[in-house]
């Protein structure tokens, strides 16, 4: 599976952006996909996660009521939109795709990686 983060960008706090995780493959629709964030100096952090059919979703605290994670299967495609966004939202976000729907917020269980797209929050 190869993935393809876009969407990243300037943004003001208060703004909202829509990311975007285009899927390679024909097993998109068998993995669990996670979105996951680093900023600089720290370590890369769970944001969210949705399992295949995209009933269940899990979310960080920190970001709980302010990022909705869904996807379409027939686009192979998952989404990260976000609002209400605040500066220590600042981060390189990274898609991340894996099989099972377990551990989903340890980055060191997803087995795919994309290359990321670079969000930045100015107060």
């Amino acid at each position: 599976v190869q993935l393809q983060a876009s969407g990243g960008g300037l943004v003001q706090a208060g703004g909202s952006l829509r990311l975007s995780c285009a899927a390679s493959g024909r097993t998109f629709s068998s993995n669990i996909m996670g979105w996951f964030r680093q900023a600089p100096g720290k370590e890369r952090e769970f944001v969210a996660a949705i399992s295949r059919s995209g009933s269940i979703t899990d979310y960080a605290d920190s970001v709980k009521g302010r990022f909705t994670i869904s996807r379409d299967n027939a686009k192979n495609t998952v989404y990260l939109g976000m609002n209400s966004l605040k500066p220590e939202d600042t981060a390189v976000y990274y898609c991340a795709a894996k099989v099972g729907y377990y551990s989903v917020t340890n980055p060191q269980n997803y087995d795919y990686w994309g290359q990321g797209t670079q969000v930045t929050v100015s107060s």
